[in-house]
């Protein structure tokens, strides 16, 4: 018998989450059924999306919700052999069983120049996130200018780079020097850091004194209250995350939204990569293609122990990692 470590949710997050509400569980799994494989976690995936979701989906007591890049170390799929690698969505636990139909094996051929950790990031959802909130809700045209926020986390700065493969002026921010300098150095046109400008608009302003065609979000709040009035007539909204939002015990109220779109036309639209899953492969193929030519960088932050788990996740929440959080075991 396999025993797996599991982090549950011990109390649902009351404001930002507290290590006392997570519970670290030892759970024995069963012997594998024909049809089903066992796995253990290699890099585990941590994501914004989990502190929202998590009050949406779990009851207090499950396992914590979230992605893997897992090895086969058993097999009674024919489909699976023993050492391939896969993405699941098996949670916060060293080990689990699966019945294959939730598996997504590497794409194919892997570099083995990349980390597979990639995977869960820039060649994974986050990477798809950016591809098809850019291409198919912000619309990009050559020589538009697009705003991303966020910009040096694991959305954003995929989002950059594929919006100046498509021929768009880039401005993004962050909440570091050092995560502005990265910016710049992967051909992001403008940068700054938004917790030392005196002003948020006139540092907007000063980076795009026309305005912005298109606004990737993954902020919300008062950051967008602003952005949206400086958006050109016909603006592209893409809103992908509101991070800003997440730990709020009390809903914020600011200005409303109404006045700008309809001054300036705008198109704002929110959405979930999920909805693109008949196009995945494309998607993959494409970032996978774009990283080996060197047109997208990347860069990882990675903790290792499981045990380490929760304290990696509230240091995501906080902005402390510097571009896509991993886990490693």
């Amino acid at each position: 018998m396999v025993k797996a470590k599991v982090w549950t949710l011990k109390n649902h997050f009351q404001g930002f989450p507290k290590a006392s509400d997570f519970e670290l569980k030892e759970v024995e799994l069963p012997k594998l059924k024909d049809g089903e494989v066992l796995l253990a976690s290699v890099f585990l995936s941590l994501d914004p999306y989990m502190r929202p979701y998590s009050q949406k989906s779990l009851k207090e007591g499950d396992k914590m919700m979230g992605s893997q890049v897992a090895r086969i170390v058993e097999s009674k799929n024919p489909t699976y052999h023993i050492g391939a690698f896969a993405v699941a969505n098996g949670g916060w636990t060293t080990h689990f069983i699966s019945d294959g139909k939730d598996l997504q094996l590497l794409p194919t051929p892997w570099p083995e120049t990349l980390p597979i950790s990639l995977a869960l990031g820039t060649i994974g959802m986050p990477g798809l996130t950016a591809y098809f909130g850019l291409f198919e809700i912000c619309r990009i045209k050559p020589g538009d200018i697009l705003l991303v926020n966020s910009a040096a986390g694991a959305v954003g700065a995929v989002v950059g780079q594929l919006a100046k493969i498509g021929g768009c002026k880039v401005v993004g921010c962050a909440g570091s020097d050092k995560k502005v300098a990265y910016l710049k150095q992967i051909g992001f046109d403008e940068a700054f850091n938004y917790k030392t400008v005196g002003s948020l608009e006139e540092a907007l302003r000063k980076a795009s004194p026309s305005g912005y065609d298109c606004y990737f979000d993954n902020v919300g709040g008062e950051f967008s209250d602003i952005a949206l009035r400086q958006m050109k007539k016909y603006g592209r909204i893409a809103v992908c995350g509101a991070i800003s939002l997440y730990n709020d015990e009390e809903l914020q109220k600011g200005p409303y939204v109404q006045v700008p779109m309809i001054y300036q036309e705008l198109c704002m639209e929110g959405f979930i990569v999920s909805r693109w899953n008949n196009r995945r492969e494309e998607g993959l193929k494409a970032l996978l293609k774009w990283v080996v030519e060197g047109k997208i960088k990347y860069h990882e932050d990675v903790t290792e122990g499981f045990e380490n788990m929760p304290a990696a996740f509230m240091g995501m929440l906080k902005g402390d990692n510097f571009g896509k959080a991993i886990l490693k075991m």
